[in-house]
């Protein structure tokens, strides 16, 4: 992956924990350095394939005095993600502050944070079998694309599939989702949960009647193994009413576990 450096913006501020800083002044100075590709832009010498660094550096100002941040981690979080949500080439991005006067009665350089934030792509599986199931697929979509930072990019086509386990109960609508996220996968699970909440559903038989169901079935190629999350869903490769949706808008996504693609996995099952 290619860089786009911005080194050593300097600014004078009012951000601190302490009473003080909210009122004397102090020199910050800021990096950042962008993941994208310059191939393009490159090849045809045109700034409409790149990222302009006047307008990268003007966005970093407007966070800095947007107000006063206790704390430069949160001023370094703000700044990842406004460059990350307004610049759709930058991937990643790292960001450092220094803080050459901070209060510390030591000779020093400076004190610095340094944040390494990326856009994440997340698969989700999505059903139901209570209810309106379209409906509940709908809106669950809706207010998955209205997490903060978050946008769907691609939906599945809605299939209908049989129950799985020994519960009697309706046929399931299910799809699949690919996002872009700023979120952490546990982060994403929160939500999800919330959500979930938020629609009604109520967790008491295992593998019976859901009002909704939101699973994340793969996080970039990470691998999450915590009483919590796993990642990537552990059942995905058994199941062809989340294989049969996934292969729809992932064909070609590789499992980073069984180093399989999708597409092939779904017909492996199928055998």
């Amino acid at each position: 992956m290619d860089k786009i450096y911005i080194e050593n913006l300097e600014f004078i501020g009012n951000h601190g924990v302490f009473p003080e800083e909210k009122f004397l002044e102090q020199k910050f100075i800021i990096s950042v350095e962008m993941s994208t590709s310059t191939r393009r832009a490159g090849c045809n010498d045109d700034l409409n394939y790149s990222t302009h660094y006047g307008f990268v550096s003007n966005d970093i100002e407007e966070v800095f005095y947007s107000k006063s941040f206790d704390l430069i981690e949160a001023l370094a979080e703000k700044i990842a993600e406004k460059i990350l949500i307004n610049y759709h080439f930058v991937k990643s991005i790292k960001v450092t502050v220094k803080k050459p006067w901070a209060p510390i009665k030591k000779h020093f350089d400076y004190v610095a944070v340094e944040i390494n934030r990326s856009k994440n792509k997340a698969y989700l599986s999505i059903g139901t079998n209570m209810g309106n199931k379209k409906e509940n697929l709908n809106l669950a979509i809706e207010k998955i694309n209205s997490l903060p930072n978050t946008k769907i990019s691609k939906i599945s086509s809605f299939i209908e599939t049989e129950p799985f386990g020994d519960v009697v109960q309706d046929n399931f609508l299910n799809a699949c989702l690919e996002l872009e996220t700023l979120s952490t996968a546990p982060e994403l699970l929160d939500s999800l949960i919330q959500i979930e909440k938020e629609m009604g559903r109520v967790r008491e038989i295992k593998w019976g009647p859901r009002l909704i169901d939101l699973d994340i079935l793969l996080f970039n190629d990470e691998i999450h193994e915590t009483d919590e999350l796993a990642i990537p869903h552990p059942w995905m490769c058994e199941r062809e009413f989340v294989l049969q949706p996934l292969s729809e808008i992932a064909p070609n996504f590789i499992h980073p576990l069984e180093k399989k693609t999708i597409s092939t996995l779904k017909r492996l099952i199928e055998k």
